[in-house]
């Protein structure tokens, strides 16, 4: 395991980091990452979902070596864990996703970088390691697929497109923080850096300004048309989408409530994961985003049939603490404590891991 990043007491676990991020970061910064839509119900129930689920480990089943890489999308990771994309990481460290990206290639595991990233595409390439682009659809199509084409020369190789975004939920937080991009830090690679000048929510003013709210289904073959990378599908909650993406060609679906910034109410991740597992029927990898705090929470999402999970909170408290260091660190925490839970649940495989393990809780 990685150091910690500093000479306090190492943070052994994800909220601990969660709890020195707050103490570094400005409130607005803090307050942009941590937050959610209304009243933050759903970002709740995305951690309260785990606890739906109950383990039921194997005895007697030699763990005295244990594995836990995978592949996604054909793409060998040494943990099931991928970094979610995530907006503006220079709020949390000037190097932003650069750091991050480092972090991931050190790592192991796959980097998804936002189109709201701070950090230029051909930047966050250069920090090595595999990586994959989640697209924004932009009213501009012209610029949308010039985002496309720069991921696929820059080595990127998939497209996670985010479907769940078509106006930008009420962020209260953002609202009362009046949340703007401080002087130094930008979208690095829109046309438009920075968003028209506002009252509330920056963020909210620039996708209102930028984004495309009549992305359809019918546009699904145009996408697809930009490049031949493998495309996934961001923010699929229920059975009948899922079976629509498959149809539509779409190479791997990732069950998402965008981490409960979007619309509060919205049914847990891990609540919706079976449904669409079973939807999508071994036909395309499914993926999950959403709450995971814990190496249990990645082995219960495993069972119920994800590939593997995505973190992007997590990452972003590491990388506000310690930088590079810091979100390798809490990768390896996850790391650690799965590798202890696939021990004491007896699969010391992610092969090993399957529908058996989990129950519904009583």
């Amino acid at each position: 395991m990685t150091a910690p990043p500093d000479d306090l007491p190492a943070p052994i676990t994800v909220a601990d980091y969660e709890e020195r991020a707050r103490s570094v970061l400005p409130a607005m910064a803090f307050d942009y990452y941590a937050g959610g839509a209304e009243d933050e119900w759903t970002i709740r129930e995305n951690r309260a979902a785990f606890g739906r689920y109950v383990l039921r480990p194997r005895v007697l089943v030699d763990v005295s070596e244990r594995d836990a890489a995978t592949t996604v999308l054909g793409q060998e990771v040494s943990l099931p864990v991928l970094v979610a994309p995530t907006a503006l990481h220079r709020l949390a460290d000037p190097e932003g996703e650069v750091a991050t990206a480092r972090a991931a290639a050190a790592a192991g595991s796959v980097m998804i970088l936002s189109s709201l990233a701070s950090r230029t595409i051909e930047e966050v390439a250069e920090a090595g390691g595999p990586r994959w682009y989640q697209l924004y659809v932009q009213r501009d199509r012209d610029l949308t697929a010039e985002l496309v084409k720069r991921a696929e020369v820059a080595g990127y190789s998939a497209i996670v497109l985010t479907a769940d975004l078509p106006v930008v939920g009420a962020r209260d937080r953002d609202i009362r923080n009046d949340f703007q991009l401080p002087g130094d830090v930008r979208y690095a690679n829109m046309r438009v850096q920075r968003p028209p000048e506002g009252r509330g929510s920056g963020l909210a003013t620039f996708i209102a300004f930028q984004g495309d709210a009549s992305l359809h289904w019918d546009d699904v073959p145009w996408l697809r048309s930009l490049t031949g990378l493998p495309f996934l599908l961001k923010g699929v909650v229920r059975a009948e989408d899922a079976r629509r993406a498959v149809e539509a060609g779409f190479d791997g679906i990732v069950v998402s409530n965008h981490g409960g910034r979007q619309l509060d109410g919205t049914i847990a991740s891990m609540d919706a994961l079976p449904e669409v597992v079973e939807a999508a029927g071994g036909r395309v990898e499914v993926l999950m985003d959403g709450g995971v705090r814990r190496g249990s929470d990645v082995l219960k999402g495993l069972a119920l049939g994800a590939r593997a999970v995505l973190v992007g909170r997590p990452v972003l408290w590491g990388l506000a603490v310690g930088g590079e260091a810091g979100v390798r660190h809490v990768l390896d925490l996850l790391r650690a404590e799965l590798d202890i839970a696939m021990a004491i649940a007896g699969c010391p495989t992610v092969a090993d891991i399957t529908p058996d393990l989990v129950a519904r809780a009583r």
